[in-house]
Order: structure tokens, then C-alpha cells, then sequence
């Protein structure tokens, strides 16, 4: 879960690239290959893994997956496999920051591994729209109160799906985590590792407990930070998501205001709400110009929730809200761009287009504009602010063109080893309410709260956090159940 337009929670590729993706060769026995690496730059080394297209024909098609590792430093003890969540973001780049990943302890003594999961990235990655057919969804109008604008938005999000089919059509039935979690068994044994270690954030969460639930006996040590509820659905978790960010914004609030050089001019925690919910307003009437583009109210969202993440960019935030109030939306567009994934060029990654198309068929979502419409409604009323525009953005699913492939269900990894669930109780875009559920699913499920803000918990400043989370991948003993970690003075 995590960044995305469509949250639960950033190019163009032409047709015929996408439809290479999927190789027609036949493949041999998925689990008797071994990775041919190859050096690919700073301590790097990069391979790809054939996997089935469909498990259920796994004599036929073939899809490769891009593979990253950084060798153990030391003593090795086997390979960690890491994934930053989504679904949509690239494991490739996430591998790429194994120095500040994983503690040097852990990458002393594991190698640690990214992929970038089917369907995402350089693991032929699905295609939908145009970079400029991206710009012009995403700037579509997410809290739409005119009959004008739902057609708009319906329209926008019919042509995304269509995109999608026409595009990437034969990828589409086979994309989610079901079919993640096993392609992640075959890279477990393709690393020469007869129990995986993983480390999974957000979305990577679900990723890790499916995993778990499928394979209890091949566990070794799963950490789960961000923990995300499997037994909800999709509005279910939007709703969460939405009061998930409110609660961040009015705790940066609080920050702010208590300081002598805060640059919202309000001075309390409900005024800092209505700053925000005026400045919105006056975009959604009229969008801030920056250069050729327009910082619309959905591209404002998006560029305020962006630094609710991490506690340490709450400043940019402030600076952000302060330079459009007075008619400057650089930052929150700059923000904005930095969680679809759109570069300075205009270029995007598969990062959007992935991240609705694993959605899409990981849970059912309403069928229709009228039901969106009708729980979009119902969580603006509970969550004003946050709750239209999380709900609307998931649209394009109401019109997907392939079923969904599984549902909302406990995982419960019956008989897997002591399974490690971090939450954080201001965690604004995977609410500590959905860590504790899962912990307490799991058969095995230990939980670690630590009382903070921000977007997971480990390497975010938290020592107690970290320690317990190293011993636990280095020995894989668990700490006691319910442990809390204070918040960071």
C-alpha cells in the first residue's frame, strides 16, 4: 500500500514493448534454475528469473523477472529478500539502497536481494496511458461535486482500464499477489535458500504474509513493517487510509503550531485543517499555474500528503502550504510528482499503472460510478478532507477488464516460525489498527509497536525498533509478544 493514485497504499511504453513482455519459450522446471549474475555497477550484481505467466499451466509461458542482490560483507548466513510496497514500487531501485535499507550487521551477513515483483518495473511491466495521458488522469478532479466532473472522472478512468486491456491485455489476469508470493517461492530457491528471509514494507506486508500463508514450512524470518489488514476490503481500506492521513496531517499540525517559526497562520490544529481545506478548494476553482502545467486540487492533494510519509519532511510541508497560499505551487507539485513517480522530464514509471493494476484484482471494489459515488460519500462525511479523494481514486477498477483473483480473507501461516509485525501508531498511510490485526492472524504473529509518525519503522531513528529487528533476521529469536518501543525524544 502505499504510494500510488490509487493507494491501497509513478511512461509510456509503446504496445509492442509490452507485449514482448511475455516470452512464448517454454521454460524448464522453475525451481531447479540457479541466477547467472552479472556485475551491474557499485558492489551490484543483477540477474533475471523465469517464472510461470500462469502457475496453473507452468509448462508454458514464461515471464522474466529483474533480480538485483549486494553480496554479504562477511560471515554469510543466506540472502534477505526486501520489498518497499505498492504494489507498484520498483524493487530494483529498493535493492539499490541496501546500504540504507538493512543495518550494516544484517548486510554483513546476508546478501540482500530486491525484484521487482510481475508486472512492476523492469518485470514486464504493465502499460496503460501515455505520460500524457497519465498527466491527464492524474490531475482529473478526485472530489467531484458536479455532475460534469463524476462524468469526467468516469471517463478518465474508463479510458485508463481500457488502456490497460489494449496495452497490456494477456499480463492483466495474471498480475496480484497470489502470483507474487509464488514467483517470490521460486526466487527463494533460485538464491540456493531453503527458507526465505524477508523484509517487506506496506504492501510488502501482504506480499510477505501471502507468502507465509502459502509456505509456512519454508519461513525462516519474515519482518512485516507497516502492517496491512488482509481481511479487509477495499473500501474498508480506503476508509482506514483517509482518517490514516488525517490523523498524520493534525499531528504535523500540532508540530507546527507549537513552534515560534511555524509558517501556517494559524496558530491551532483545527485551523491548520481549514488552511488546508481552503487552499484545496480555491485549487479545485482555480489551479496554481507552474510553467505549462496546472497544480489542480488532485495534484494538490497528492502533493500534501506526500511529506505526511516521513516525519523528517514535514518541514517541506510547511514550506509547500505556505508557497501556495501565496500563489506558488512548485513544492506541492514537485511532491506530488515524487509519489507517481513522474520525472522532471515529464517521463513517468510503471509505478501508477501498476499500482491500480494489482489493486484492481487483489480485492473486489464497487462495479459502479454510482456505488463509488455512494462510498465516497460516506467516507468524506467521516473523514473530511481525505476521504472522497482516496475513495474516488480507485475508479478505474469499477470498469477492470479482468476478474478479481482473490479476497479479503485472514492469513493465517499456520505452523510458519515466529512472524515479526511492526506497526507505528501515527503510521499515516498503513494505520497501526491494520499491524495489529495481522499480527494477531498470523499463527506465529509477534508484534512490535513503536509509538512515532511516519511510514514504517525500521532504520527511521528508532533503536529499539532496530535492535529488535536485527536480532530477530540474525538469530531469528522474536521478542516477547506486544513489545513497544518509545517514541524518539
Amino acid at each position: 500500500m502505499g504510494r500510488g493514485r490509487g493507494f491501497v497504499i509513478g511512461l509510456g511504453l509503446s504496445l509492442v514493448v509490452a507485449a514482448c513482455a511475455v516470452q512464448t519459450t517454454p521454460p524448464p522446471d522453475p525451481y531447479k534454475q540457479r541466477l547467472a549474475w552479472r556485475d551491474c555497477g557499485d558492489g551490484f550484481e543483477c540477474a533475471k528469473l523465469a517464472v510461470p505467466l500462469d502457475y496453473a499451466k507452468p509448462g508454458a509461458d514464461r515471464l522474466a523477472i529483474s533480480v538485483i542482490r549486494l553480496p554479504a560483507a562477511d560471515d554469510r548466513l543466506g540472502s534477505i529478500v526486501v520489498n518497499p510496497g505498492g504494489p507498484g514500487a520498483s524493487g530494483i531501485d529498493y535493492g539499490r539502497a541496501a546500504r540504507l535499507i538493512v543495518s550494516p550487521e544484517v548486510r554483513a551477513r546476508f546478501d540482500v536481494v530486491g525484484f521487482d515483483p510481475r508486472g512492476v518495473g523492469e518485470s514486464s511491466p504493465v502499460t496503460c496511458l501515455s505520460d500524457a495521458g497519465l498527466d491527464a488522469f492524474l490531475a482529473l478532479d478526485a472530489t467531484p461535486d458536479t455532475k460534469a466532473e463524476v462524468t469526467a472522472l468516469e471517463a478518465g478512468s474508463r479510458e485508463f482500464a481500457r488502456g490497460c486491456q489494449t496495452a497490456s491485455g494477456r499480463l492483466l489476469p495474471h498480475l496480484g499477489t497470489a502470483n507474487a508470493a509464488r514467483d517470490l517461492d521460486v526466487l527463494r530457491a533460485a538464491l540456493g535458500d531453503d527458507r526465505l528471509t524477508y523484509l517487506g514494507k506496506s504492501y510488502g506486508t501482504y506480499l510477505g504474509a501471502y507468502y507465509a500463508d502459502l509456505f509456512p514450512e519454508r519461513v525462516r524470518a519474515l519482518v512485516l513493517d507497516g502492517g496491512i489488514d488482509p481481511t479487509l476490503n477495499r473500501v474498508q481500506l480506503n476508509e482506514a487510509q483517509a482518517k490514516g492521513f488525517s490523523d498524520a496531517f493534525r499531528a504535523y499540525a500540532a508540530d507546527c503550531v507549537a513552534a515560534p517559526d511555524c509558517l501556517l497562520k494559524s496558530r491551532t490544529v483545527d485551523g491548520a485543517v481549514a488552511e488546508l481545506a481552503g487552499l484545496l478548494r480555491r485549487t479545485d476553482g482555480k489551479p496554481l499555474r507552474v510553467g505549462g502545467r496546472e497544480v489542480t486540487e488532485a495534484l494538490a492533494t497528492l502533493g500534501a500528503l506526500t511529506p505526511l510519509y516521513d516525519r523528517g519532511t514535514w518541514p517541506l510541508l510547511s514550506d509547500a502550504l505556505h508557497e501556495a497560499a501565496n500563489g506558488d505551487g512548485g513544492l506541492l507539485l514537485r511532491s506530488a510528482d515524487q509519489l507517481v513517480g513522474r520525472a522532471e522530464n515529464g517521463t513517468y514509471t510503471n509505478q501508477t499503472e501498476a499500482n491500480m493494476a494489482i489493486n484492481c484484482v487483489d480485492s473486489p471494489y464497487p462495479r459502479t460510478t454510482a456505488a463509488f459515488a455512494k462510498a465516497a460519500a460516506k467516507s468524506e462525511r467521516e473523514v473530511p478532507g481525505f476521504g472522497a479523494f482516496i475513495m474516488w481514486s480507485s475508479l478505474p477498477c469499477a470498469f477492470w477488464p479482468v476478474p478479481v483473483t482473490t479476497s479479503p480473507r485472514p492469513l493465517k501461516a499456520s505452523g510458519a516460525p515466529p512472524i515479526l509485525v511492526v506497526g507505528t501508531t501515527r503510521d499515516p498511510a498503513t494505520p497501526y489498527s491494520w499491524a495489529r490485526s495481522l499480527a494477531a492472524q498470523l499463527e506465529s504473529g509477534v508484534l512490535v509497536s513503536f509509538d512515532g509518525d511516519g511510514h514504517t519503522a525500521y532504520l527511521s531513528g528508532s533503536t529499539c525498533v532496530d535492535g529488535l529487528v536485527d536480532t530477530y533476521l540474525l538469530t531469528g529469536r522474536a521478542p516477547a509478544k506486544d513489545t513497544r518501543c518509545p517514541e524518539i525524544e
